[in-house]
């Protein structure tokens, strides 16, 4: 390699998302940026679906079936004897999923346009399953059948692997051996991969890359990111692959296959930015190859890991601003999939990705890859920072939507990032992940809301006080149930994640947690969830302690190349795959508000035992209590309207209505005085004690009755929040 510095390919492969980027490479050019280092990117997952979903690629796609001789199955065939129709409409479509020509959805919606095959079986229950749904939204519905019908013809008579989410992901879920995988990855070309390769083999060809970097973060990418290497090392030896992303960094830490390193050269694992500074700086010449960082290679047939280098991770303050150039942005699709409304927001709409903080200030929970980078190495930075890099994204892509992608956002934190919008007068929509812990007040999450936020995701999981203790999530049945009621009082949708089949789980309290997820959903403090059942992994404190949850390992040799799930057995708990169906059907239906008067009995074709949880247990945890007074040291600023003073009033103009507040004439001048002091323009943050302190000294009486009294009830509900 010349003295010169490398030039730096970034990919993502098949494939992720259609509405919005995986954001790693756009991290880590946004960081060659602060470096003054050149690269490029490009997502292949969304270029290979535009060429497939268009109408000179289905014209293709047809004629390789009908070449191939394969009749597939009923649906298939009818959908051959539809394929003028599927030409014809696949461009205004896909068109109209840009959201270029919004027009379309009257048509759309109609159900005339369209052509429909077995997806479309579903649509009887489209009203039941989204309500009365706009014109557009159905249309896009409609739209997103019709191209799973058209996925589930490419799966049934093209390519098995297929998915637009996923690829191949079963070749690299569990791949303890790399054997199924090698043969896959050396047997012909399969369609979609001659069509992942025509794009690479141009991007190459116009970009000349010193260094290909490749990110899986799922195991759905790996087969593809394979293929991309293996095309690299065949067709440009004088390219060095490398490859890293959240499939390296949780299945490859034990890695001992050498045959891998026919398809790459480098596999780094965790924070990329170091290792893959020191990687340049060795193929510029000026690094061995012993001093990289967190680097596998192969050297003389044998995996060798390298972590020589003394240079420490990138602080969080100098990783730069996510970089999205070089990707289409106008060209990802907004679908929607299911009637779920937080998995809509994973697939409806383009969303700007950033990390308000490094791993989890938590960091404890027992199922969890806790003993990792990404999780156990905690750092923030700081609100203005961020709400920096914000506006900057905000400049570059056009779009003001963002996901937050911590693991668990900090609510200190989201505090001061919402502060610092609303400070700066922008305009932001957001959403997170969180715990609900008790620092979501019902204050704290009307800040968020008038900053933008407009929905949180947390962990619920087993639903029972027990369990959770075990798991060390940190928080209760009841304070998620308060802390969720803040949320939803406050206008914010919550999401709940939850977990069937933890180590030591009887059949009582599965049906239990089901009782409390149902009373949650028909008090109306959660709006959506999803069960999952529980997957032990090898850096988890279950994983690694199997006996301290009373469980055994069934797989406990490690293989040769991916090393993450394990199979287990519990002896003393009880057959969770039986609940899968019930679990998941019930709470569909408790989602439209069907089904949450019937037994849990109905949900299941085998006896369960009656639930414990009495009928009313969270709606008295939901009751009004009397509300302490805030601690001293608390936050207090005013997001109101400046008011204007009459003779008996105070007149605040709020966006929606003008609201009247009777005050004294001396109450009514303190606080025309006060509130200003306490707004975001002012010199310095309010506190609740001096605040308090100026309200004795201005001789207005007793504090606390003001406090819990008509007037400062009035005004909190205008803007006055203690955070």
């Amino acid at each position: 390699m010349s003295s010169r510095d490398p030039k730096v390919f970034f990919i993502t492969p098949p494939f992720t998302q259609l509405n919005t980027p995986y954001p790693a490479t756009a991290y880590l050019k946004g960081f060659l940026n602060t470096k003054g280092l050149a690269s490029y990117q490009a997502d292949l997952g969304l270029e290979v679906i535009l060429q497939l979903f268009s109408a000179n690629g289905l014209k293709d796609l047809f004629a390789h079936i009908e070449s191939s001789g394969k009749k597939g199955n009923e649906n298939g065939q009818r959908m051959l004897r539809l394929k003028q129709s599927y030409i014809r409409t696949i461009d205004p479509v896909i068109s109209f999923l840009h959201d270029k020509n919004p027009t379309l959805a009257h048509v759309i919606a109609e159900q005339n346009y369209l052509p429909e095959a077995s997806r479309f079986q579903q649509v009887s229950d489209l009203e039941w399953a989204f309500g009365s749904m706009g014109v557009r939204d159905k249309a896009r519905h409609l739209a997103t059948l019709y191209l799973e019908d058209i996925s589930d013809l490419i799966i049934d008579a093209v390519d098995p692997h297929f998915g637009f989410s996923r690829y191949a992901e079963r070749l690299g879920r569990s791949a303890s051996s790399f054997q199924e995988l090698n043969q896959a990855l050396n047997a012909p070309l399969t369609y979609i991969d001659e069509l992942l390769i025509d794009i690479l083999k141009a991007k190459i060809e116009a970009e000349k890359p010193d260094l290909v970097a490749i990110t899986a973060p799922f195991p759905g990418n790996l087969y593809s990111a394979l293929r991309c290497g293996q095309w690299i090392k065949k067709h440009h030896p004088e390219i060095k692959v490398a490859f890293g992303g959240g499939y390296a960094n949780t299945e490859l830490r034990s890695l001992q296959e050498p045959r891998v390193f026919e398809f790459v050269d480098f596999i780094t694992l965790d924070d990329g930015e170091t290792p893959l500074m020191n990687l340049l700086e060795h193929l510029k010449g000026s690094r061995e190859l012993k001093d990289l960082k967190r680097t596998f290679c192969c050297i003389n047939g044998t995996v060798t890991y390298l972590n020589g280098s003394k240079d420490p991770d990138v602080k969080q303050k100098d990783v730069g601003i996510p970089d999205y150039s070089d990707l289409a942005l106008d060209s990802y699709l907004s679908v929607i999939e299911i009637a779920n409304p937080m998995h809509r927001l994973w697939s409806d709409g383009r969303w700007n990705k950033l990390t308000l903080a490094h791993g989890c200030y938590w960091g404890k929970c027992t199922f969890c890859d806790i003993s990792l980078s990404y999780i156990k190495d905690y750092e923030a930075t700081t609100a203005p920072m961020l709400v920096d890099r914000i506006e900057a994204m905000i400049q570059q892509t056009g779009n003001n939507g963002f996901h937050f992608v911590d693991e668990a956002a900090p609510p200190a934190l989201m505090r001061d990032v919402a502060l610092e919008i609303i400070r700066r007068d922008l305009t932001v929509v957001w959403w997170t992940n969180i715990r609900f812990e008790k620092s979501f007040t019902k204050d704290l999450c009307q800040l968020l809301v008038r900053s933008g936020c407009i929905a949180v995701s947390g962990g619920l999981e087993v639903a029972s006080d027990r369990l959770l203790e075990l798991i060390d999530k940190g928080v209760t049945v009841a304070q998620v149930a308060q802390v969720a009621d803040h949320f939803t009082q406050a206008g914010i949708l919550v999401h709940a994640y939850l977990m069937y089949g933890f180590p030591t789980q009887t059949a009582q309290e599965t049906v239990d947690s089901l009782e409390v997820v149902r009373q949650l959903v028909e008090n109306g403090v959660m709006h959506s969830g999803f069960w999952h059942q529980f997957a032990l992994t090898a850096h988890s404190p279950v994983g690694l302690n199997p006996a301290a949850y009373q469980i055994q390992i069934l797989n406990p040799e490690p293989g040769t190349f991916a090393n993450n799930d394990l199979e287990h057995a519990d002896p003393t708990g009880t057959d969770h795959a039986l609940f899968s169906e019930g679990l998941k059907k019930s709470l569909f239906n408790y989602m439209h508000g069907i089904g949450l008067d019937m037994p849990l009995q109905e949900w299941f074709e085998f006896k369960i035992p009656r639930t414990q949880i009495p009928k009313n247990y969270i709606k008295r945890i939901l009751a009004p209590s009397a509300e302490s007074m805030p601690k001293p040291t608390s936050k207090i600023c005013w997001l109101g309207p400046v008011p204007t003073k009459t003779k008996k009033y105070l007149l605040f103009s709020l966006g929606k209505e003008e609201v009247e507040l009777e005050v004294s004439g001396k109450l009514g001048a303190w606080l025309m005085d006060e509130l200003p002091n306490l707004s975001l323009g002012a010199e310095k943050t309010g506190i609740f004690a001096e605040f308090q302190a100026a309200f004795s000294k201005a001789g207005l009486g007793d504090f606390e009755n003001f406090w819990q009294g008509e007037i400062a009830e009035e005004l909190r509900e205008m803007g006055l929040l203690v955070i």
